[in-house]
């Protein structure tokens, strides 16, 4: 049992390294090319993209770096485990992305009322966009699988950012195609503000997503109890036979952990062998509502 439960362990641990690698490879070759096309083509859109991607190429490492931690095993200074660095992590990305959105929403407000940018709405930035679709949209559903498959936080947050990345790659692809518009009709020359727009709503889009994901990685770091699981907890295992009372139940996550505390009521007159026999059907009743988690159980005498 213990040899299948590390080697389970040591499969998740690897499966989570290589999502969080191929993400940074990822976000190293989008970053490159979006960067050289947006100064190459003067487009706002495509360099707030970039620096997007160059948030997303930090936080990737920073997730790597998170996965390759929380792993480790518990230890006499962190006895949980150390599953919180991945809602650190997930943090730290959020908050760089906040930040990212307030150069964009700066230098978008610049563009529309103060000055003009000529942006060059070239087959190499459509194309370039294009290609940023498809490698967000392979690297989002990857780490996504991953990340519900052993509920890591982190990696959550990363294909948050890929996904949300899809998104924003389509809204600057409508303004290139605004810009190339005014380009070719003077009646539309009011369509040359598009890719400043364009920019603009790519920042409003990371900003809800950004809120969207900090909630959940505060709850998480406050060790707020997944919702319902303390109530039904209570209810199957008072249902046991020769249980009374189950009581002071406590949950909490740290990171892709959960971990399950409560006290059961017992008739006094129980046998020690049968008191260990209920706490074992207690704690079985537990891992069949929640498989993955660590239960403490404490029986107590009743009055």
């Amino acid at each position: 049992m213990g040899n299948a439960s590390q080697i389970s362990s040591g499969t998740a641990e690897r499966e989570k390294k290589s999502a969080a690698l191929n993400s940074v490879f990822a976000a190293v070759a989008l970053t490159g090319v979006k960067l050289v096309v947006g100064l190459l083509t003067n487009s706002l859109g495509i360099l707030a993209e970039a620096v997007h991607s160059g948030l997303d190429l930090v936080a990737a490492i920073v997730s790597f770096v998170a996965v390759s931690y929380s792993s480790k095993p518990a230890d006499l200074e962190h006895q949980y485990g150390h599953g919180k660095i991945e809602n650190l992590s997930a943090l730290f990305e959020t908050l760089l992305l906040l930040m990212t959105c307030v150069w964009i929403i700066y230098e978008s407000v610049e563009r529309l009322f103060v000055k003009s940018v000529e942006v060059d709405a070239s087959l190499l930035a459509f194309l370039v966009m294009a290609f940023s679709i498809a490698i967000d949209y392979d690297r989002s559903r990857k780490l996504y699988r991953v990340a519900r498959k052993h509920n890591s936080q982190a990696l959550e947050a990363n294909a948050l950012h890929f996904s949300t990345d899809i998104w924003s790659s389509s809204v600057v692809i409508v303004g290139l195609v605004a810009v190339k518009l005014a380009q070719l009709i003077p009646d539309f020359r009011l369509l040359g503000k598009a890719d400043a727009l364009a920019a603009f709503i790519v920042a409003l889009i990371v900003i809800y997503v950004s809120i969207q994901l900090g909630k959940r990685t505060v709850q998480g770091l406050l060790d707020h109890a997944p919702k319902g699981l303390r109530e039904s907890t209570k209810q199957a295992v008072e249902k046991i036979p020769g249980i009374r009372k189950c009581h002071e139940i406590r949950v909490r996550t740290s990171g892709a952990g959960l971990f399950v505390d409560l006290h059961i009521i017992l008739d006094a007159d129980q046998s020690l062998k049968r008191a260990h026999e209920l706490t074992k059907q207690a704690e079985e009743t537990v891992k069949r509502l929640a498989p993955d988690a660590d239960v403490t159980i404490h029986a107590d005498p009743a009055p």
